[in-house]
């Protein structure tokens, strides 16, 4: 929260740089937003991949200073590798695609994480500020630890019949996974659609927090079939 805008056009400097070296299915562009095509932007908004201003939260912490300036997105050529800049945290790296395929995003992730960090030495001889007990460190205290959060969008007609609060009890029982909107960690909930994602970033690995984000998309699953057998939909 503290940066200047002078650090922050650094950083989206830097990051130009380290995005120009990757190579292969990471390989990719990146867009500033300043300057951004108007279609371009609402494009990248309506497919859920790029991050917009207004949130009150970020806005009283002095997050949002000097927007849109020194803020960007990249991503690679299939969209299923990005990297916010600047938004809360100087860099957000994504892994996503469609599909239950949980190994092969994570594979990506990881192989992402540790290009850009490569890159990112390589130009600027810096590594991640990284604590091997306390994980990364991060613009919002709920990410501190590995900063992860995996995520499954999920139809669960079922628990949208018994209602959303019912749905978000059954889930403190077993802690781990959250529900959420599917327009991002605090956006809206569209339909029967859910995003179920790990509530811990703290004190678990990040092998650790895919599982139990497995284990828990499984189990409210086959609940939500039964619910609905049971209510006939």
């Amino acid at each position: 929260p503290g940066i200047t805008k002078e650090q922050r056009l650094g950083v989206e400097n830097l990051m130009k740089k380290a995005f120009a070296n990757l190579e292969g299915d990471l390989a990719g562009t990146y867009f500033p937003l300043t300057g951004m095509n108007e279609a371009v932007r609402q494009q990248l908004v309506d497919d859920h991949f790029l991050f917009v201003s207004g949130d009150p939260n970020l806005k009283v912490a002095g997050m949002e200073r000097d927007w849109p300036e020194g803020r960007g997105i990249f991503h690679n050529k299939d969209k299923t590798f990005l990297t916010w800049v600047n938004e809360e945290d100087q860099l957000r790296i994504i892994s996503m695609q469609k599909g239950g395929d949980v190994r092969a995003v994570f594979d990506r992730l990881a192989r992402g994480i540790k290009a850009v960090g490569d890159s990112v030495k390589a130009e600027s001889g810096k590594d991640f500020m990284l604590d091997p007990k306390y994980g990364y460190i991060h613009s919002c205290p709920t990410n501190l630890g590995t900063g992860m959060r995996a995520s499954v969008h999920i139809d669960l007609p079922g628990y949208t019949k018994l209602g959303l609060p019912v749905l978000q009890a059954r889930c403190e029982e077993f802690t781990p996974p959250a529900p959420g909107g599917t327009r991002g960690e605090s956006g809206g909930q569209t339909g029967v659609t859910y995003d179920i994602s790990n509530k811990h970033r703290l004190g678990y690995s990040e092998v650790e927090l895919v599982q139990k984000m497995i284990d828990g998309v499984n189990m409210l699953y086959k609940e939500d079939v039964a619910l609905c057998q049971a209510h006939g939909i």
